[in-house]
């Protein structure tokens, strides 16, 4: 099976590529983020008609994430408390059955935290505890689960193409960058550093701002997070790059893992 993520960065405005990207990839779970829109406003048919049930959790203009499946999903869960109508629409879970392989998928779009210090910060610290108790919590089930999605966090000076120029920046202050390593600590495995250790690891992301993109001036920010029952059937790993350069692109790039027993 492949499942993949895309912060879409507005979801109506790339229809036509997401379309495209879909029938070359064929991933048969998609986390997608920042929709930009609510739930009655998201492009459904469009996807149904290749063959993708959609569970939306949208918000007007910001945030949002949605789950694109050829599958039903069950258990369906939305945000990282037991009141989500107080939250942002951030974070999306569900449970699958797939080519006879259970799978417990979540997606995400952590907030950025800039900026820092101050109270987007310390909220943006706050939704990362929120998602490691969650975390904690799926791996004490023992279950094949992937959390992917828009984490917000440089995990490591490598992955930024100028670390001294970020080293204030929300997404690589030692407090988020400490987070992130408890879900690797807690048991989770980083699916694209296993993929690429040894080796200069690719950028999810480049802003239009500044030639980012010609100039290859990228960030990692989105990843695969694996449980081990995941990580034990972890068969490749791709970050489809050569997405940024399409017309009207998503500042984001498509990332995927494929899972066989």
């Amino acid at each position: 099976m492949i499942v993949a993520s895309w912060n879409v960065n507005s979801v109506r405005l790339r229809v036509p590529l997401i379309q495209q990207w879909l029938r070359q990839r064929a991933p048969d779970i998609v986390c997608l983020q920042e929709l930009k829109c609510q739930d009655k406003d998201f492009p459904t048919e469009a996807f149904s008609e290749l063959g993708y049930n959609s569970l939306v959790w949208g918000q007007k203009a910001y945030n949002g994430v949605a789950l694109l499946s050829k599958m039903p999903l069950e258990d369906v869960r939305r945000g990282l408390t037991d009141e989500p109508e107080k939250e942002d629409a951030r974070y999306m879970e569900a449970f699958a059955l797939v080519e006879g392989m259970p799978l417990r998928i979540g997606g995400l779009y952590a907030p950025n935290g800039n900026p820092a210090p101050g109270p987007k910060f310390d909220a943006k610290l706050a939704w990362m505890q929120r998602l490691r108790a969650r975390a904690q919590t799926l791996l004490q089930q023992e279950e094949m689960v992937v959390l992917l999605g828009d984490y917000n966090i440089i995990p490591a000076d490598e992955d930024v193409y100028a670390p001294e120029q970020w080293r204030d920046d929300a997404l690589c202050r030692p407090q988020a960058r400490a987070l992130w390593r408890t879900l690797l600590h807690d048991g989770f495995s980083d699916a694209v550093a296993h993929a690429w250790r040894g080796k200069a690891r690719p950028y999810t992301f480049w802003d239009y701002q500044g030639g980012a993109w010609r100039k290859d001036n990228g960030l990692r920010i989105d990843h695969a997070l694996l449980s081990p029952q995941a990580s034990d059937c972890l068969h490749a790993v791709g970050i489809d790059k050569e997405w940024r350069g399409e017309p009207k692109p998503s500042d984001h790039v498509p990332v995927w893992v494929e899972l066989k027993r």
